[in-house]
């Protein structure tokens, strides 16, 4: 019982209010001594803090590495949040330089169109696309142009460097353009410079094909192709492409125009030929009318003597 009793002693508690003392009544004294204001005691704390500080640099380098990697930290967090800020205008750039390039291309069909040269004969008028038919077996764009600016249905189209199409449908205020690349588009050709005429047949393909050609020997890809002006479809002499070979062996031709991006389009007035409707009969310079005379004034006769 005796042993059972002392093994239930706790030492533990008087030692902690010991050391809590102790520590209470030196940090009391160091308060005082570092409040009290006279030159000896000024003199012992300088000899204290000579005789303390040395001893305790290593237990300051743990403080200053802390120091260090807050600082760190604080560094690390200011270059995220720049990095975080650059890439928000990097992207704003990338933006800009979309809108940059959508307006340098914009610019330069404008240009291409101002500068393209035509037959001097020939007058245009410029719309902008606002829609296309969206369907793979018609393929046609819709102009904000109509009836109202004079456009007929028939007359050419053309972007900055090449026919499109024609008008196939007039509306007071918009029209319909008929692609070279639909099934149902057919216009004469010249192929340069060998002067072969042929017919251009769209079939919905991005390179209509070349039908009813004189001689094909006389050609070869990389030929120029324009609009022949037979039969009175188009004006002749607009650029169309260039010749070339497609994987069937058939000879296609590589449109100038950009249809990937067609967004202003020059339709081209077509003003009607003189029809002969005889045909031995020759347009002749007019000839001038000639003048008819006055007639003669007759002399009076004189009256029968009774």
């Amino acid at each position: 019982m005796a042993n059972d009793t002392r093994a239930q002693i706790d030492y533990a508690s008087p030692i902690r209010r010991i050391l809590v003392g102790v520590m209470v009544v030196f940090c009391l004294g160091l308060f005082l001594l570092w409040r009290i204001d006279s030159p000896r005691v000024e003199r012992f704390r300088a000899a204290l803090i000579d005789q303390v500080m040395p001893s305790f640099e290593w237990a300051s380098i743990p403080v200053q590495k802390a120091s260090g990697m807050v600082d760190d930290f604080r560094s690390y967090q200011r270059i995220w949040e720049q990095n975080k800020e650059l890439r928000r205008e990097l992207q704003q750039m990338k933006a800009w330089k979309e809108a940059a390039i959508q307006l340098e291309q914009q610019n330069a069909k404008l240009l291409a169109l101002n500068n393209v040269r035509l037959d001097p004969k020939l007058t245009s008028i410029s719309g902008v696309v606002v829609a296309d038919s969206g369907s793979p077996f018609r393929q046609s764009v819709l102009l904000n142009i109509g009836r109202k600016d004079g456009i007929m249905d028939g007359w050419a189209t053309m972007d900055g460097l090449g026919v499109v199409g024609r008008i196939s449908g007039v509306g007071e205020n918009t029209s319909r353009v008929l692609l070279l690349t639909d099934a149902a588009s057919r216009i004469p050709i010249t192929i340069q410079p060998s002067g072969q005429r042929a017919i251009l047949a769209g079939d919905n393909t991005t390179a209509p094909h070349v039908d009813f050609l004189e001689n094909a020997d006389l050609v070869r890809p990389g030929d120029q192709v324009v609009t022949s002006g037979d039969g009175g479809v188009f004006p002749s002499g607009l650029l169309v492409g260039q010749l070339t070979q497609g994987r069937d062996r058939r000879l296609r031709v590589r449109l100038s125009a950009d249809y990937e991006r067609l967004e202003f389009l020059r339709v081209m007035r077509s003003h009607e030929a003189e029809v002969i409707n005889d045909a031995g009969g020759l347009i002749v310079p007019p000839q001038p009318v000639p003048t008819a005379e006055a007639p003669a004034t007759p002399a009076p006769q004189e009256a029968d003597d009774g």
